[in-house]
């Protein structure tokens, strides 16, 4: 369940990048958002590998 809360905190994190960088063209906050996308990536492998572990328990 940790991982799934930072989950949670990456999206909302990521939200306000993805407005600067589409709403403003903010370069930076594109690079941020980039950034983010990868820990999802990352996090939502983690979560997938725990739900399996405990399901095969």
């Amino acid at each position: 369940m940790e991982n799934f809360q930072k989950l949670k905190e990456v999206i909302a994190a990521a939200e306000v990048d993805a407005a600067s960088f589409y709403e403003k063209g903010n370069k930076a906050a594109g690079t941020r958002l980039r950034n983010a996308m990868q820990q999802l990536k990352v996090l939502a492998t983690d979560i997938r590998k725990e739900v399996t572990e405990k399901k095969n328990a």
